[in-house]
Parts: structure tokens; C-alpha cells; sequence
């Protein structure tokens, strides 16, 4: 699960909920489970995303680095730049 990835068994159960929901119903269990699953995919979608964004640097046309400092800040206290 580390890098933001989301475990392959976590998608086949959510969306195994997701056709039994459409077809037969979900207990109130299933119910619970699925909403946990969903709140889990996310939160590892999310984190995964927001690692990807700050680690970007962006360059304009002209070759110049033009990073938001935000991110620059973000990048610097994780050790990732020298300036």
C-alpha cells in the first residue's frame, strides 16, 4: 500500500459490493462495509495524489523553474531540494 497504491483486493471487494448492490441489494453490513472500503480507497487515492503533486517541479517555456513556493517549501522540508 505504500506510494499511494491501492491493493488490487480492496478494488475487487469494492466493486463486488458494487454488483451485488445492483443486482440482489446489500445488507446493512455490506452497507457498512462498503462505505469503509470507499473511505479507504480515497484516503489512499489522496494521499497518493497529493505525494505525486509535490514532487512536481514546473518549468516555464524559457527553461526557468517557476514551482509555486508552497510546494517548494513542502519539497524542501522533506529533504528533496538544496535551495
Amino acid at each position: 500500500m505504500d506510494n499511494g497504491q491501492i491493493p488490487q483486493n480492496l478494488i475487487d471487494r469494492i466493486n463486488e459490493l458494487a454488483n451485488r448492490k445492483k443486482t440482489v441489494g446489500l445488507t446493512p453490513e455490506e452497507k457498512e462495509e462498503q462505505k469503509s472500503l470507499r473511505e479507504t480507497y480515497l484516503s489512499i487515492f489522496r494521499e497518493g495524489f497529493r505525494n505525486r503533486i509535490e514532487m512536481l517541479q514546473i518549468y516555464d517555456k524559457d527553461g526557468k523553474e517557476v514551482t509555486p513556493e508552497k510546494v517548494k517549501n513542502i519539497q524542501r522540508k522533506r529533504g528533496l531540494r538544496d535551495d
